[in-house]
């Protein structure tokens, strides 16, 4: 029993001596190591509200609702749940959409619900059979990309006049009746309808 003893003083009388592993937070700033992953900030010009961050986020901090009835697609981001794993940056399809912070890392509060944050996009609704599309945004983005391929799919020429702006929109759009016509094809419609639509009349 005398030498655990003796080993157990010694082990005490360096730690008492020796300079502390840990910082003096909150009294003094935490100052982390270069390249700490701090929090996921949000570019709302640049994220196009997609769904890819929520699709890969493994601890479940990021959601999406659609309401129809305000052709809104709302985002919520709950950094009480984050794990700051950087899978959001990643993925993102614009490469800017969200960046992980390295200003931002004391999160620490009383209260869950300052950790949240609500991004809305607006959405792209079906004009036949009132299916969400996707957002505005995620479609102009996709446009961008595709440069004047974007032109060889009649699913979305009411979009690009829109942002053209080459006739106006009233003059264009054609009301959708009882069942898919023909010319229907240059409303806004789901892939399923324009499906319908190609294969009845073309």
């Amino acid at each position: 029993m005398r030498y655990p003893k003796i080993r157990e003083i010694v082990e005490a009388l360096v730690s008492l001596f020796t300079r502390a592993y840990t910082t003096k937070y909150p009294q003094e700033p935490h100052v982390p190591e270069e390249s700490f992953r701090g929090k996921p900030v949000v570019d709302d010009e640049n994220c196009v509200g997609c769904e890819t961050c929520a699709n890969v986020c493994p601890s479940l901090a990021i959601t999406f609702r659609d309401d129809k009835e305000r052709k809104i697609r709302i985002i919520e981001r709950d950094y009480g749940k984050c794990i700051f794993c950087g899978q959001c940056e990643e993925h993102c399809i614009t490469g800017k959409g969200v960046k992980l912070s390295d200003k931002i890392y004391d999160l620490a509060t009383f209260d869950r619900k300052s950790l949240k944050e609500i991004q809305e996009k607006e959405l792209l609704i079906c004009e036949s059979c009132g299916a969400i599309i996707t957002t505005k945004e995620h479609m102009l983005y996709l446009h961008s990309k595709l440069g004047p391929k974007a032109y060889a799919s009649i699913l979305n020429l009411n979009l690009l006049n829109e942002k053209l702006r080459l006739a106006e929109s009233e003059d264009v759009k054609v009301s959708v009746r009882d069942e898919l016509k023909r010319k229907d094809m240059f409303n806004i419609v789901c892939p399923n309808c324009l499906r319908r639509i190609l294969v009845k009349y073309l």
